[in-house]
Parts: structure tokens; C-alpha cells; sequence
């Protein structure tokens, strides 16, 4: 019999057997079990989208940074660094990162709620969302 051949997990103490198991391509099945897991401990649903999106030293230094982009970015041409946000050029100059990379650090801060970002001219300058990063804080926070 294969190792992976038994039914698929229905408690916690199976879930770190469906962590491992692989989904097949193309399959949504490791998000589904990933929210699952999320909210398995916690009345309060645990996104999973924050957990992945600080679960990276260079995602948690884009947010120490704009917690404070005067202190960290140097002023910019079009728009302000704490009104508008910073721009995606500077964060990517300081990550020492292509913007590519940057760029896709920045896409998954947004997507977990984290940034927000606002388009001036051809440009995406990104700041704090505070009251979703103090949400996270609070799930994160409570008793598991």
C-alpha cells in the first residue's frame, strides 16, 4: 500500500501527515488545508495570507520601514513618504532586490492586507495599513 494511500485527515493530529502530502498540479487543495489549519485553534480566523506574508525577514523589513519612511527613504519626487506612501523603486533599492522580487514581496503585503498601495503617475508608492496590521496582532496574540 502507498504511504499516502489512507483517507485524508478529519482531526489536527492528522494534519501534519496532509502538510506533507503533496497536492497534485494544479490543485487548490494545499490553500483549502492551510485555512483550515488556520482556524483549527482559534475562534477568531487566522489568515493565512498574514502568517505567509510575515514569515519572511524581508517582508518584516518592508514593514519596519514604513513604519516609519522618514527615517528610512530619502524624500521623493512625486508624492510623500508619509501621505502617499514610499515608492516601490526605493524599497527595492534598499531590499538590494530587483524590482521584480521587490514587487512580488510587495504583492504578497498587499494581498494579506498588510500595505496598501496608491498609484501616482506610473508610479505605486506603498504605505502601513495600521488597522489591519493591528488586527493580525491581536489574533496573533491571543491564546492558541
Amino acid at each position: 500500500m502507498h504511504r499516502w494511500a489512507r483517507a485524508p485527515p478529519t482531526e489536527v493530529a492528522d494534519a501534519a501527515w496532509a502538510v506533507r502530502r503533496v497536492p497534485p498540479a494544479g490543485s487548490s487543495g494545499a490553500t483549502s488545508l492551510d485555512r483550515q489549519l488556520a482556524t483549527c485553534h482559534n475562534a477568531s480566523v487566522l489568515d493565512v495570507d498574514v502568517v505567509k506574508a510575515l514569515a519572511n525577514d524581508k517582508r518584516l523589513m518592508i514593514l519596519d520601514w514604513l513604519r516609519d519612511p522618514e527615517a528610512h527613504f530619502p524624500p521623493q519626487r512625486d508624492g510623500d513618504l508619509v501621505a502617499d506612501g514610499v515608492c516601490s523603486l526605493l524599497i527595492a533599492e534598499k531590499l538590494r532586490v530587483s524590482q521584480p522580487t521587490c514587487g512580488e514581496h510587495l504583492k504578497v503585503l498587499s494581498r494579506a492586507g498588510l500595505i496598501r498601495g496608491k498609484r501616482i503617475k506610473q508610479w505605486v508608492f506603498y504605505q502601513r495599513d495600521e488597522t489591519r496590521i493591528a488586527a493580525a496582532k491581536d489574533v496573533l496574540g491571543s491564546d492558541w
